[in-house]
């Protein structure tokens, strides 16, 4: 097994941790926690730390499966049909993203979640170092939705959610809301965050007396939802990895969606 050493890797390899990330077993987090729980083999022999150092050629399993080396880090864009959790095994036995995408992608996880009634724009990665990177709220990136409300807007009450505020001790950034149109006690909003609190739009504005009963990411920073058909998935071009996060990708190429439900009245 390779030697392990608590400096940053050099000629010696790649943290074992980081090459699981990298190789889309999970993100490095839930990667340290598979080494705590000695399901990770470096030459049939049980990795006890995430510092372990991996050397090209050798052999690494998960549970006893071997695990590939990383391909080039590749991101996807998938349009997340409501119903679906954000995980790949349910306890409940929900329906989940990862069984429902198209065929023939690699393994992947995602960047964030979407809850189970939220649909809309979600990314998609082999690289779970990536993954974790494009979360962080540093990056500053702004998530961009469309959510219909049942209730009375105060537009003005909105336009004060750009100060932030606390809820049952629960501190919420700075949010864009603005109301976009109105049909009775239901309305459609566009609201834009940069951090995504568990659950934050809906708890926000829950706290303003209004329910949300759709709610639809239509951009991630950079990365847009556009056009992209319920429950397909597009591969993000190398110009655009270049530009955007300073990668290199293979050509793009789109994975036909599952067959079409029909769309909701957005009324």
């Amino acid at each position: 097994m390779s030697e392990t050493e608590d400096e940053a890797p050099g000629p010696r390899g790649e943290r074992i941790a980081k090459w699981l990330a990298r190789s889309g077993v999970a993100s490095r987090r839930d990667s340290e926690a598979l080494i705590a729980e000695g399901r990770v083999r470096i030459e049939n022999k049980v990795v006890t730390t995430p510092a372990t150092f991996i050397k090209p050629g050798d052999l690494v399993t998960v549970d006893g499966k071997m695990v590939a080396e990383p391909e080039r880090t590749r991101l996807f864009r998938y349009h997340k049909p409501a119903g679906l959790v954000t995980t790949h095994r349910d306890p409940e036995g929900r329906p989940t993203v990862f069984e429902n995408l198209p065929q023939g992608l690699p393994r992947l996880v995602s960047v964030g979640r979407l809850d189970l009634n939220s649909e809309g724009l979600l990314l998609l990665t082999n690289d779970g170092a990536l993954a974790r990177k494009l979360e962080l709220p540093a990056n500053g990136w702004l998530r961009r939705y469309r959510a219909r409300v049942h209730g009375e807007v105060d537009e003005r009450a909105l336009a004060a959610l750009a100060n932030g505020l606390t809820i049952e001790d629960i501190a919420y950034g700075p949010i864009e809301a603005g109301l976009d149109s109105r049909q009775g006690t239901n309305s459609w909003l566009t609201v834009a965050l940069r951090e995504g609190k568990n659950r934050e739009i809906r708890r926000v504005m829950a706290f303003l007396g209004l329910g949300v009963t759709r709610l639809i990411r239509v951009a991630y920073g950079p990365f847009q939802l556009g056009l992209l058909p319920k429950g397909a998935a597009e591969e993000v071009n190398a110009k655009v990895l270049r530009e955007q996060l300073g990668l290199d990708a293979p050509p793009r190429r789109q994975a036909a969606p599952p067959p079409p439900a029909p769309a909701p009245d957005p009324d």
